[in-house]
């Protein structure tokens, strides 16, 4: 029974957290032909570079606490009022450690004028964030879901009133972000009644500090995740302009709907394994889910690469239409990075931060020195040839050494053809080979056909798991 449970929970948390993940993801790519028209390909650049910046300050200001919180709530044993009450101290402290350094954020020449913005950012964010995973560590998945629709559906709204209305271009993005994170924030603490679990009196320096060992060693990984992901957007702005950064910040857009798939697996994914004692049925849990996990992660990467100028035709403004050209490479990196946070969660099952570090460094280290090299002899093209590189690499990494922890079972030279194939078709695409069409079309067939069955049966074990059989 407990192994039929396992699949079911697995099964319903994903498809719950999916409708709130779905949601949020989807409105990314409706709201293109939005910032395509109201925003410049120099303001959208901007808009990139600061949205991502704030993304790096939020694990660094909460000292990584955030994550602590869930995983330190989910394993039952510390008093939950310790567990949020430690959160969101080091929360306010990090923030009023990070506040010292206005004046010197404010020089930075990108920020600037929105140096306030970029403040105001992080602190509703690392507040959304600390609250959000609370309430997912207390297993309220379908209020952790329905918050996350509510946010999308006032960003929506706001995006459409302060850029399409008033037109209030890079503040207008950056404000309905933060109204969205602020109200998700009010919303949770009340619903879930968030305040019975503050006291400052549980506030307790032996729990503290463990959160603390447990958070600080994955604030370099995190770190380092961001440069790997963001260094070759700055240099693609220092090398070429902006202009040519927004471009290749819509062309992520794309590809960030295989990260979607991935984030809404791996929020369920963990949530599952984390209560998972029994190392044998980790091995099978881990080598069954993989099987179905790949499957989908390839179908889909060919199915994105097929449609990229079709969709790109349809969702952005001309001016920005040029950005297909780079999206097969980026599908390619996020269906790699997709592999790479698979194997990421045995480090977390095992508690080995410091090798998680370790292969992310190598990764980082990678895509600098391909940006430094690709970049000015490929422009852009250079950057998301460096950033497939580097996730390549951490992959190849981590399939080796994880296997001392979970040798996971996973069929090698269907995953080898299953790379090549998704790398030829990208070549294909960028190279816009006569009737590229028709060979893409083929391509995408052969990889739904390689990977039906194994798909299928994972569908079809997990049916019935769920229904008892």
């Amino acid at each position: 029974m407990a192994r039929i449970d396992r699949y079911k929970k697995l099964f319903s948390n994903t498809l719950i957290l999916g409708l709130g993940t779905l949601a949020s993801k989807v409105l990314t790519v409706l709201l293109m032909p939005l910032y395509t028209s109201y925003l410049t390909n120099g303001e959208y650049g901007i808009v990139d570079l600061v949205v991502q910046a704030a993304n790096l300050l939020i694990p660094l200001v909460s000292l990584g606490m955030n994550t602590a919180v869930l995983r330190f709530n989910m394993d039952g044993e510390t008093d939950r009022s310790s567990v949020l009450t430690a959160g969101l101290t080091v929360n306010l402290l990090g923030f009023g450690a990070f506040a010292l350094f206005f004046p010197l954020v404010r020089m930075i020449p990108t920020f600037g004028e929105h140096a306030i913005w970029v403040y105001i950012f992080v602190f509703c964010s690392i507040m959304h964030y600390l609250f959000a995973y609370f309430v997912k560590s207390l297993q309220k998945v379908k209020l952790f879901a329905g918050v996350s629709i509510i946010g999308t559906a006032i960003t929506l709204l706001l995006d459409v009133l302060f850029l399409a209305v008033w037109h209030m271009g890079v503040v207008g993005y950056i404000l309905a972000i933060v109204l969205s994170d602020f109200i998700c924030t009010i919303i949770l603490f009340f619903s879930a009644k968030l305040y019975r679990f503050i006291n400052i009196k549980k506030l307790n320096k032996a729990v503290t500090s463990a959160m603390l060992r447990y958070s600080i060693p994955l604030i370099p990984t995190s770190a380092l995740w961001w440069v790997t992901d963001m260094s070759d957007r700055y240099m693609v702005t220092w090398y070429i302009n902006e202009a040519a950064n927004g471009l290749y910040a819509i062309s992520y857009k794309i590809p960030n709907l295989l990260i979607l798939v991935c984030g809404i697996f791996m929020d369920a994914w963990q949530m599952s394994i984390l209560t998972e004692s029994s190392r044998l049925e980790r091995k099978k849990f881990f080598s069954h889910v993989f099987s179905m996990y790949q499957a989908v992660i390839f179908v889909g990467a060919s199915l994105l690469i097929l449609c990229a100028k079709l969709v790109t035709r349809i969702l952005v403004a001309d001016s920005f239409y040029p950005s297909w050209e780079y999206m097969p490479t980026l599908i390619i990196a996020t269906a790699l990075s997709c592999f790479v946070t698979f194997l990421g969660t045995i480090y977390i099952v095992e508690k080995r931060s410091k090798s998680s570090l370790f292969t992310t460094v190598i990764g980082t280290v990678g895509n600098l020195i391909g940006n430094f090299i690709f970049i000015p002899r490929l422009g852009v093209h250079g950057a998301a040839l460096s950033t497939a590189a580097s996730y390549g690499l951490v992959f190849l990494l981590r399939a080796v050494h994880t296997r001392r922890f979970i040798p996971i079972d996973w069929n090698v030279p269907r995953f080898v053809a299953n790379s090549v194939l998704l790398i030829v078709q990208a070549i294909i695409m960028v190279l816009e080979v006569r009737g590229w069409v028709y060979i893409e079309g083929g391509i995408f067939l052969i990889l739904l056909i390689m990977n039906f069955k194994p798909l299928l049966g994972s569908i079809r074990q997990v049916i019935s798991r769920r229904s008892g059989g």
